[in-house]
């Protein structure tokens, strides 16, 4: 009994289990299906809150002319376009995804837009492929929930960040009685879950832009 109480206890001592990250079949659709343009139909949309505010989130996201930006799940590439304008004079930017169609099409819009501050990286989706302390700023847009490896692609990010480099993330709310029940299906985790895994993964949660969104939360962080 002794024995028992005494493992019991130890138990309940050891720190808890880490969230599971996303399930592969929420990212496949990216990899297999190289519609491009109606992907792109379906990113920059009116219906999605992301598109509608898309200049008040670069404002807010407080890019300036000569940073490096990591825009991390680019798609097909509309904040990545923003952001290399954005950063214009010396700045560039680091367009990363898991889709080899999304890169090539992001490569081929910078190019018929003589956007010469984009580099297109493919991603494993755990590796971001970023050199390392090269970023200013990391950009996740409706992307944190499809993290397969939340801990180990969190980790990578903060190997690309520079020493007071800062990430932004916004991601889809998850709020029983107002939230969809799709979108509470597809959606990993609600707000709070991800700042704890977030902040374990060697980040610190600096600012909220509160009420500037109403599907999406926007979160500030820094590297500790």
């Amino acid at each position: 009994m002794r024995a028992l109480a005494a493992l019991l206890a130890t138990c309940f001592l050891l720190p808890a289990a880490a969230e599971e990250g996303a399930k592969p079949d929420i990212n496949k659709p990216y990899v297999v299906d190289t519609d491009v343009v109606r992907w792109n139909r379906s990113f920059e949309n009116e219906r999605r809150e992301v598109y509608v505010k898309r200049m008040e989130i670069i404002a807010a996201s407080g890019v300036k002319p000569g940073m490096t930006v990591a825009d991390i799940g680019a798609g097909t590439g509309l904040f990545t376009m923003l952001f290399a304008d954005a950063v214009k004079p010396g700045g560039s930017v680091y367009a990363v995804d898991i889709s080899p169609a999304f890169i090539d099409y992001i490569q081929e819009t910078a190019k018929k837009r003589r956007v010469r501050n984009v580099t297109a990286v493919l991603s494993d989706g755990t590796d971001t492929q970023l050199p390392e302390a090269s970023v200013d700023l990391a950009y996740l847009s409706d992307v944190y929930h499809h993290f397969e490896h939340p801990a180990e692609t969190l980790a990578s990010i903060r190997k690309a960040l520079k020493p007071q480099g800062r990430m932004v993330v916004i991601d889809y709310e998850r709020i029983p009685g107002r939230t969809p029940k799709a979108r509470i299906e597809h959606v990993r985790v609600d707000k709070q879950t991800a700042i704890g895994e977030i902040e374990a993964a060697g980040f610190s949660l600096v600012e909220e832009k509160k009420k500037m969104m109403r599907d999406n939360y926007f979160l500030v962080f820094t590297r500790k």
